[in-house]
């Protein structure tokens, strides 16, 4: 029996934190080759640090004379990630900062592995372990401390962006604990907020007063009470933000990504990574699955693990566990799983249509919980196969 009364915490943070500049501009490059070529295959990593960006990787087209084409846009659409998340810094500034750019071809031992020829299907680009989690606890299945965490943040952004607080820098922090009686969410112990702001002469108080009304507005109703711990820029000013103050790198922000730490999580980043690489294509399918478990009421909780080799098509294993909140045994859901989706890197790109430009705006305030999109965007996220589990189980 799971514990009923406790306390979680998560952390998110911002669009404009170093780490999740570098995951945007990352997304942003391998959306700009999708966008041009459904079939291209990214690798592409992003450091970034004081006036400088540095985009490492792979690129594999169908037509590799095109490669010298593509290589000439990736600056401009660096920059134009880091003029939309709102640096303007002296020492961090879309305009001035040095872009290089070390992207190359795709390494020809990988895409012999992944790239389907003759009869054979192609392989998934890696081996790994992927997990895709959801629980009943929110509308959107997923755990509350997270899409608490992100919601916050997503909300001052947007309030940044408008010109409502204009005195709000890019680069923030989010951490939210929630209390938890008889396994639910019911309320808020503390609150964490550490945001950039551009005046030195502003308090820790003269943050919290900007940024609390947008807090209370974001959780549920009740949620905070006046034994809430309030903890915002503990430590005093927040005036140099961004990669100047700390450097990025792509991939760095795993858990942010996915669960908060409520699941577990196989490893691998996904952000600047075409759906080729199972590291994203089957982290997104496990949560599609385990999110319908839930939504077909077939368990309160659910955890789904598939596990790849590089090369080979289909999973190596599909593990289950309902924690305990269901009334099937989790045997008959991991029967039912292959029965009602192809989990081959390709059949997962065919079923969650992943061939297109959508992956930029999955790289902050995280891959779960989001609604699905007209264009395709989030498609993990639809609750369309549930009654197909049904049916099979």
């Amino acid at each position: 029996m799971s514990r009923q009364n406790y306390i979680f915490t998560s952390e998110s943070v911002s669009e404009g934190h170093p780490d999740k500049v570098c995951d945007r501009i990352s997304d942003a490059v391998l959306d700009a080759l999708l966008a041009e070529d459904p079939l291209a295959r990214v690798a592409c990593e992003t450091f970034a640090t004081t006036n400088r960006v540095v985009i490492g990787g792979e690129i594999g087209l169908t037509d590799q004379d095109k490669l010298h084409e593509y290589m000439e846009r990736i600056p401009d659409i660096a920059r134009a990630c880091i003029k939309d998340i709102g640096y303007e810094q002296d020492k961090f500034h879309h305009a001035t900062c040095e872009v290089t750019n070390l992207l190359h071809e795709q390494s020809a031992h990988i895409a012999q592995g992944v790239t389907g020829q003759g009869d054979r299907d192609e392989g998934a680009g890696d081996q790994g372990i992927m997990f895709g989690y959801a629980t009943n606890e929110t509308p959107e299945l997923m755990p509350a401390p997270i899409l608490y965490s992100h919601a916050v943040l997503k909300r001052l952004a947007e309030a940044r962006k408008s010109g409502a607080e204009p005195m709000l820098g890019p680069d923030a922090k989010s951490q939210i604990s929630v209390r938890y009686e008889g396994g639910k969410p019911v309320g808020v112990t503390s609150i964490v907020l550490s945001t950039q702001h551009t005046d030195e002469g502003q308090s820790s108080d003269d943050i919290r007063a900007i940024i609390e009304p947008y807090i209370r507005s974001t959780l549920p109703e009740g949620w905070i009470s006046p034994e809430t711990e309030w903890w915002v820029n503990p430590t005093g000013k927040f005036v140099i933000g961004g990669p100047d103050g700390d450097a990025g790198l792509t991939g760095r922000k795993i858990i942010v990504d996915t669960y908060g730490g409520a699941a577990p999580h196989g490893g691998g980043a996904f952000s600047g990574k075409d759906p080729s690489k199972v590291d994203r294509s089957a982290a997104y399918a496990a949560r599609y699955l385990a999110k319908n478990v839930v939504a077909a009421g077939l368990a309160e909780r659910c955890t789904v693990q598939l596990s790849y080799a590089i090369g080979v098509a289909k999973p190596l294993s599909i593990y289950v566990d309902t924690h305990g909140t269901g009334d099937l045994a989790a045997e008959a859901i991991e029967r039912a799983i292959p029965k009602v989706m192809d989990l081959t890197p390709r059949g997962i790109r065919t079923h969650l249509a992943l061939n297109k430009p959508i992956y930029q705006r999955t790289a902050a305030y995280g891959h779960f919980g989001r609604a699905p999109e007209a264009d395709g965007g989030f498609s993990w996220e639809r609750t369309d196969l549930a009654e197909a589990l049904k049916r099979e189980i």
